[in-house]
């Protein structure tokens, strides 16, 4: 069961980071994308150190402090007055502690990026208007069949293909799916637009009753983004791209912050995306013989930590070190599951429990709860800290 090939059904940056990763070691990739142009929708990300690390091994760390921004600090504020509850030095500060740099990226920038680092790698690995229906598996390999073209052979197959993925259903079945009663709206508008006093260097977390938000630069600093999470009874469409109206949004934010006013003030009316958030249990087993899931494939995550792409990231660059660590797909997969299923269920709860914390529901309960808590320490010793190229695989 020698891996001399891996496919991978899904473009995105999970797909991506792994088919660099595994590029970069040696190993022959084919990654196959559904859609029909390369593109990613959605708006800013944020990658801390636990994925910088991945970006740095990859030779791209540079190009994605070139397109990005470097944030001062990340601030969680109370919705409506705007005081700091805490806050996480970041910038030069986070570098020094952490040897690599905190960064907010366009979605659109980073997916680029990655795209022609596999291009630089393998000119053609990349193969559109592909999708994935049904994979089968034997001792002489595994083929991925799609609805609309030729299948593809190889010995390993990484179902890379998101939260609605194909792979997944045929691996773990049907999965409950549970909407967690927020929708969530997201917006970008020009940084210059906004007051000087509305501007920001900083990630900021607003905190509040049924509600919080998170805004913060992209672009070097020439775009602001804002997310807001806003407890609703409507079951709205889990699509990134889902447009729903702005009236409704100032409504929502009605008795926020003067900050968070102008920004919706600012956002295209035609541009404001609003989607359901859905939660899922942690499974404990997303492989076969020879297939197995990456990023929110395997464990879908709400952004309550922003740490959704950066585990996809940090599967990429674990799975890579399996397959080179072990010649046998089987024990390679083994491998990569075992030293990520309990991290990624840890963070996937943990950013469960957060929707509960910043949506305590008066301003008072909300002091109490920041005044046990300390976000900077937490974070740096174990989610920051760790290190998906070099940490030991056991």
């Amino acid at each position: 069961m020698s891996i001399e090939k891996v496919i991978i059904a899904g473009g995105g940056i999970g797909g991506l980071t792994a088919a660099a990763s595994l590029l970069q070691a040696g190993v022959d990739v084919e990654i196959y994308e559904q859609a029909s142009q390369l593109g990613e929708v959605g708006a800013g990300i944020q990658v801390s150190a636990n994925a910088s690390r991945v970006y740095q091994h990859l030779g791209l760390l540079d190009r994605l402090v070139d397109c990005g921004y470097r944030p001062d600090e990340y601030r969680f504020r109370v919705y409506d007055e705007g005081d700091v509850l805490q806050h996480i030095p970041l910038g030069n500060q986070y570098e020094q502690r952490h040897d690599v740099p905190y960064i907010s990226v366009h979605r659109a920038d980073l997916h680029r990026i990655l795209v022609d680092r596999v291009r630089e790698l393998k000119k053609d690995a990349i193969h559109l208007c592909a999708e994935a229906a049904e994979f089968v598996e034997d001792e002489h390999g595994i083929t991925l069949h799609f609805t609309n073209r030729e299948p593809a052979h190889g010995d390993l197959l990484i179902g890379a293909d998101g939260i609605k993925s194909s792979i997944r259903k045929q691996i773990a079945g049907d999965t409950p799916v549970n909407y967690t009663g927020d929708a969530s709206w997201r917006i970008i508008v020009p940084m210059n637009d906004l007051p000087q006093e509305h501007r920001q260097t900083s990630v900021d977390i607003w905190v509040g009753p049924g509600k919080h938000a998170v805004t913060y630069p992209l672009r070097g600093g020439e775009l602001l983004n804002l997310v807001g999470c806003v407890e609703h009874e409507e079951w709205d469409d889990e699509s990134w791209v889902a447009v729903a109206p702005w009236e409704e949004m100032v409504r929502d934010f009605a008795d926020w912050h003067p900050t968070i006013q102008e920004i919706i003030q600012h956002a295209d009316r035609d541009k404001c995306y609003r989607w359901a958030m859905n939660n899922r249990a942690p499974i404990r087993n997303w492989s076969t013989q020879r297939a197995t899931l990456l990023g929110d494939a395997a464990h879908p995550t709400l952004p309550y930590m922003a740490q959704g792409a950066a585990m996809a990231v940090e599967d990429a660059a674990v799975l890579a070190r399996a397959v080179q660590m072990e010649s046998d797909a089987t024990a390679a997969i083994d491998l990569y599951q075992r030293n990520r299923v309990d991290r990624t269920a840890r963070i996937v709860n943990e950013s469960s429990a957060n929707r509960d914390l910043f949506h305590l529901d008066s301003t008072q309960a909300l002091r109490d709860a920041f005044a046990k808590r300390d976000m900077n320490a937490e974070r740096s010793a174990w989610l920051f800290s760790y290190d998906p190229v070099n940490v030991p695989l056991m």
